[in-house]
């Protein structure tokens, strides 16, 4: 059979994988003279292959996830966050035993970026998960709710392995919406993993929920299998952009003329044409 048939019968069986590899499959097998067997193998084992990674590609979309973020991507350096719990979350594991983690700390001190990069690792392994900015998520509860159509997002979410609450205390929302997302936690909880970015501490928690008691028995269900990770209250990311601006003023007295001849030294810059000082072009600013 011609290989442009094959090609055909794989793009029919849809075994783009396998069509995608057939080539170099082949010249090596001829090369190295493998067995029949050999070959079918390595064939089959590209289709598995490029269909996983399709499927990560899929599951990284329909989670939703504002940004791409990984764990190499972090600086654990000078900073009170346990990297060693963080690797173990991004390992899944508390996904398989239906614990939940909160990521509590100040502005800019990296919790989505941690909760994005665990979330990235998880789905890497082949779990389903969805990112949600808390409000919103409180929106769409409401909105739900108004069109009579209550429980549609909680049924959904219910398969999904994890789910990401981001940004919980940041902005107020209503008394109606702080029940729902309780109702929420309720349907979800032991059923699917939950994280939560927060800057508030656990007892500021009512300020944002309003009603005490409900409050206390949204942290029990949240709380009961859990992980914390502080990750302090100094933002890296100020820190950085003032380690920029100071590095940006080192380079600028650097290239002052430093001799007493302000004439001499003009002269001689003005005939060293081509000589352009470094413009720092700033910091790339991570998500919180």
């Amino acid at each position: 059979m011609e290989r442009t048939q094959l090609f055909d019968l794989m793009g029919e069986l849809k075994l783009y994988g396998m069509k995608a590899a057939f080539d170099e499959i082949m010249a090596t097998a001829v090369k190295r003279q493998h067995e029949p067997q050999r070959i079918v193998g390595d064939l089959l084992n590209a289709e598995i292959s490029e269909k996983q990674a399709r499927s990560i590609k899929y599951q990284l979309t329909i989670a939703k996830l504002p940004l791409a973020k990984d764990l190499d991507d972090f600086q654990f350096e000078g900073t009170p966050i346990n990297q060693t719990l963080v690797n173990d979350l991004a390992g899944g594991d508390f996904i398989t035993q239906q614990r939940n983690a909160v990521l509590v700390g100040g502005t800019g001190t990296g919790k989505t970026h941690l909760a994005i990069a665990i979330a990235r690792s998880c789905i890497r392994s082949g779990v389903r998960g969805r990112f949600y900015n808390v409000v919103d998520l409180v929106n769409r509860l409401e909105t739900e709710t108004r069109n009579g159509r209550q429980g549609r997002i909680a049924d959904h979410l219910t398969r999904m392995d994890f789910i990401i609450l981001d940004e919980l205390g940041y902005l107020p929302f209503a008394q109606s919406g702080g029940q729902l997302l309780f109702h929420l936690v309720s349907r979800l909880y032991e059923r699917t993993s939950i994280i939560v970015t927060t800057n508030l501490a656990f007892g500021e928690w009512p300020s944002v929920f309003s009603d005490p008691k409900m409050t206390t028995a949204l942290l029990d269900r949240l709380t009961h299998h859990c992980d914390i990770i502080e990750t302090g209250n100094d933002s890296w990311r100020f820190k950085s952009r003032a380690d920029d601006q100071q590095t940006t003023r080192a380079r600028a007295v650097s290239a002052t003329p430093t001799s007493s001849d302000g004439a001499s030294a003009t002269a001689k810059t003005r005939r060293q044409r081509g000589s352009k000082l470094d413009a720092d072009r700033g910091s790339n600013l991570d998500a919180d």
